[in-house]
C-alpha cells in the first residue's frame, strides 16, 4: 500500500514558477514509477510527466516539455514537479500517481496509487 500527499498548489501569475511535491509512505514492497496528471475545469484529466524507479527514465505531454520537470528522491520517498513560465492553460487540479512497476507509462489505469490533487491557479 501506498499513500501519496499532494501540496504546493497556489494561485500565481502567468510567467511563475512553482514547485509541487508528492509524498509517499507505507511503501513496503519494491519500487515504482510516478506519474503527474492534471485536469483542467470543463476538460478530462490529462497526462502530464512521468519517472521511472531510478529516475533514469523521464516522460512529458508535449504542452509541457521544455517548461516542466519531474524528479525524485527515494532516499526522501518524495516525487516533484517543477513547473516554470506557467501559462493560464495550466491551471488545473493536479495529482500525482503511483505505479507498482518500475517503468513510465502515460495511461491512467496504469497507476495504482492517487493522490488527493492540489489546485493550481494562473491568472494572466
Amino acid at each position: 500500500q501506498v499513500q501519496l500527499v499532494v501540496s504546493g498548489g497556489k494561485l500565481v501569475q502567468a510567467g511563475d514558477s512553482l514547485r509541487l511535491s508528492c509524498a509517499a509512505s507505507g511503501r513496503t514492497f519494491g519500487g515504482y514509477a510516478m506519474g503527474w496528471f492534471r485536469q483542467a475545469p470543463g476538460k478530462e484529466r490529462e497526462f502530464v510527466a512521468a519517472i521511472s524507479w531510478t529516475g533514469g527514465s523521464t516522460d512529458y505531454a508535449d504542452s509541457v516539455k521544455g517548461r516542466f520537470t519531474i524528479s525524485r528522491d527515494n532516499t526522501k520517498n518524495m516525487v516533484y514537479l517543477q513547473m516554470n513560465s506557467l501559462k493560464p492553460e495550466d491551471t488545473a487540479v493536479y495529482y500525482c500517481a503511483a505505479r507498482l512497476d518500475l517503468v513510465v507509462r502515460r495511461a491512467q489505469d496504469e497507476y495504482n496509487y492517487w493522490g488527493q490533487g492540489t489546485q493550481v491557479t494562473v491568472s494572466s
